[in-house]
């Protein structure tokens, strides 16, 4: 994973170049051992640093966890940005090449670092609390899908008689699922391919007529 640390000073630098390296001895550490395995003494071993060091940028292993969910979100509702909004296109081809863009966009996301989708999916097995938390996640996703649908039907250029609400989780489910595919199979053109079926699912179903 990267972090942007434009306009900071050194010492924000160094922080956050910290803390980037504690997340990914995490990583590894989960990778390696499992999550429940896995002590702070053993990411703090594998970076060669203090119980302390730790605990100034983290309470527990749990709150890399929460910061990488977090910072994820933060990412998705970026993309979702500017000529990604709901109301930034007026047409069937505009939402068509706004789709497309926001796919690539996810794509990036998720491929940035294949480590965080991992960490995603299993995170509802750490406990419950975490699971209500992926849980809620995915609701909170469905709101973001229908405000383009809803969008699209007050426009004209989407179906009028479309189910708002389902419509959206299904779509969502279709991303998730190539989120999985991509685990398997991270090949570019792959997920390229799984995208534009995605979109010609998404279009025939529906596009007004």
């Amino acid at each position: 994973m990267t972090a942007t640390t434009e306009g900071l000073t050194r010492l924000e630098r160094r922080k956050a170049e910290t803390r980037r390296e504690i997340i990914d001895a995490a990583f590894t550490c989960f990778a390696e051992q499992g999550y429940h395995a896995t002590g702070i003494a053993d990411i703090a071993a594998r970076l060669g640093i203090g119980h302390g060091t730790f605990y100034r940028y983290f309470e527990n292993k749990r709150d890399i966890v929460e910061h990488v969910i977090t910072e994820t979100v933060e990412r998705i509702v970026d993309a979702l940005g500017e000529e990604n909004a709901p109301e930034a296109v007026t047409t069937l081809e505009g939402y068509r090449a706004q789709t497309e863009r926001i796919g690539a966009a996810l794509a990036r996301i998720f491929s940035d670092d294949p480590r965080v989708p991992q960490l995603l999916l299993s995170a509802a097995g750490i406990d419950d609390a975490m699971r209500e938390r992926m849980l809620d996640l995915f609701d909170t996703t469905t709101p973001l899908t229908a405000a383009y649908l809803e969008h699209g039907v007050r426009l004209g250029y989407l179906r009028p008689d479309l189910d708002v609400e389902p419509t959206a989780q299904a779509i969502n489910g279709m991303i998730l699922g190539s989120v999985l595919a991509g685990l398997r199979d991270p090949a570019p053109e792959r997920q390229a391919r799984l995208s534009a079926a995605i979109r010609a699912v998404m279009y025939d179903g529906i596009a007004a007529r």
